[in-house]
């Protein structure tokens, strides 16, 4: 599956829906592009990741980053794509296993969101991520 995931990757990170303003940021770190997300700038934390999942296309922190930024840009087949490459690396990735419980909510897909919240329950119990998809589903009406 990893096999399949990684050159799907590098299609994605070259494909102009994720290469916005395409100068790459040396020397960028996922700390970096974590802050430009938590500023609610999407498209600055992309650009930062991009030279990141090309470097180490195991990065799961990375990967989901990608996938939450793209998420909040409505790039939701992009989203959905690198929450998988992140879970593909660790599927015991609690930030993953809570965006993508949280796009599954988004979609429609509450069955998903729930299984997404039980792994959640037995890897941490009562955790942040666990909380916030918990609370996202209560939103959702599940």
């Amino acid at each position: 599956m990893r096999s399949i995931l990684v050159p799907a990757l590098f299609l994605l990170l070259a494909s102009p829906a994720l290469a916005i303003g395409t100068e790459e940021a040396p020397g960028a770190s996922t700390a970096q592009a974590q802050a430009a997300a938590d500023a609610g700038d999407y498209a600055g934390a992309l650009r930062l990741l991009q030279p990141i999942v090309a470097a180490e296309p195991g990065n799961a922190d990375a990967l989901n980053l990608v996938g939450y930024a793209s998420r909040k840009l409505g790039r939701l087949d992009q989203a959905a794509t690198f929450y998988r490459a992140a879970l593909a690396v660790d599927p015991n990735h609690l930030g993953a296993l809570e965006y993508q419980g949280e796009l599954f909510v988004m979609t429609g897909d509450t069955a998903a969101a729930q299984a997404n919240l039980a792994k959640l329950q037995g890897l941490c119990g009562s955790c942040e991520a666990e909380e916030d998809l918990a609370a996202a589903l209560a939103g959702a009406g599940s």
